[in-house]
């Protein structure tokens, strides 16, 4: 499918997808959302509904969304009313199923959330940097469904944490979040990444 052609299909199915998300989880056994550790939650759609709820019951410091624009414009917050929350906000805009998200998405993603975790984190890229923030709080991962976008970079952030693999990190999230759910084209940013920032070279 081409670039345009697997965006159409994702703009025509976002809301019918959306609602069987939300089917499901009052149905089966899925949450909205997941702790993954004392950093991240990786959850689907964070509605404006919940945005104080998220505040209170979860201390969100930051929003890292792999939405394109239009998934955001009708049900969720923008970059602007998170910020009136006094919550960071970052956009990688992914098309859904399709794609996975870029290696410089992937890193800035990574370094992003590392701003907010417990300890000093060194900056993918910048040997030797130490990142300066130090805001511990957490971070809310989302996408439409919480299973593929955002599950790719929430990987990529257990590969950096814990020297995983992408097969170790991927099982740890599916611990958290059993319906995570990765294609060819995740998997390939995740190998990519690991062999990027965690394999030593041969």
């Amino acid at each position: 499918m081409t670039n345009t052609g697997a965006k159409m299909f994702a703009r025509a199915t976002f809301y019918p997808s959306l609602l069987y998300n939300v089917v499901m989880e009052r149905i089966t056994a899925r949450n909205w959302y997941d702790r993954i550790d004392e950093t991240v939650i990786l959850g689907a759609l964070p509605f404006r509904r919940t945005t104080q709820q998220l505040i209170d019951d979860e201390n969100i410091k930051a929003v890292v969304s792999m939405n394109e624009d239009y998934e955001l414009s009708m049900l969720s917050n923008t970059e602007k009313e998170w910020r009136r929350h006094g919550v960071q906000f970052l956009q990688l805009s992914t098309t859904d199923i399709f794609q996975a998200p870029s290696q410089e998405k992937l890193q800035d993603g990574v370094n992003f959330i590392n701003k907010f975790r417990n300890v000093s984190s060194k900056k993918l890229g910048e040997a030797g940097v130490v990142d300066g923030h130090d805001q511990p709080g957490t971070v809310y991962v989302h996408c439409k469904a919480g299973r593929t976008r955002s599950a790719t970079l929430v990987a990529c952030y257990l590969i950096i944490k814990f020297n995983w693999t992408p097969e170790e990190a991927v099982a740890y999230m599916r611990t958290k979040r059993p319906h995570v759910l990765l294609h060819t084209a995740q998997w390939s940013a995740l190998k990519q990444f690991y062999t990027r920032h965690v394999r030593p070279a041969s």
